[in-house]
């Protein structure tokens, strides 16, 4: 005789109210279960012209048309703007480059907290490359880099803005891209941020195309 399998019920969950959570327990459990998340490799230039790059995990692209994208870039400690965040103020534009795995260690280099004005491109032995519509270059390293005008900027409290980005051009490399503008998954191997210091290559890849209704209901008749 067969015993039935069990379905989950809510005794085998645990519920977290956010309202009673503070912004640091908040910001473990949205990272720890929101994987993997892509990281916009973002690079900016101030007023004088200096170069600034430095990661961001949360990003998203969120239309197609207009093509929008958008950065979640987190203030400093006393709310002043990262250089990120203020160069974009200032100049309305910024690259967003994406992190093949071969890019982790110079990646985690322009994570570091260098102060205002240091080029963490020169830092991390990388390749600047100018813009086509933008000042900001993409970096020659990267795989793929999306040009973008600021198109909004949302303040959310005090600790982090919402960056909304137009997209004006893509860089890619062109053995990734095909005629059919399918981008080649394995080829491009970008990395993809955990919880906590974890990261994820997403190279192994697979394909799991979208029933249509009849498919569906063809499957369980």
């Amino acid at each position: 005789m067969t015993v039935p399998k069990s379905l989950p019920s809510a005794a085998d969950f645990t519920r977290f109210d956010f309202g009673s959570l503070t912004p640091r327990e908040c910001y473990k459990l949205l990272i720890g279960t929101v994987v993997p998340r892509p990281i916009a490799w973002v690079t900016t230039v101030d007023t004088q012209n200096r170069v600034n790059a430095a990661p961001f995990s949360f990003f998203g692209v969120l239309s197609a048309d207009p093509p929008i994208l958008a950065i979640g870039v987190e203030n400093h400690g006393d709310l002043s703007f990262k250089d990120t965040g203020h160069n974009i103020r200032h100049t309305g534009e910024f690259t967003v480059n994406i992190v093949g795995a071969e890019n982790l260690d110079a990646m985690n280099v322009t994570a570091v907290p260098f102060p205002a004005g240091v080029d963490e491109l020169e830092r991390a032995g990388l390749t600047a490359l100018p813009g086509t519509h933008v000042r900001s270059p993409y970096i020659a390293e990267a795989p793929a880099a999306f040009e973008c005008r600021r198109h909004v900027t949302l303040q959310v409290g005090g600790s982090r803005e919402i960056v909304i980005g137009e997209v004006l051009a893509l860089h890619i490399r062109s053995n990734l891209v095909n005629e059919r503008l399918h981008i080649d998954p394995k080829g491009l191997n970008a990395l993809g941020r955990m919880g906590g210091h974890g990261y994820v290559r997403t190279g192994e890849t697979f394909d799991l195309p979208t029933m249509s209704l009849d498919e569906w209901t063809a499957g369980i008749s």
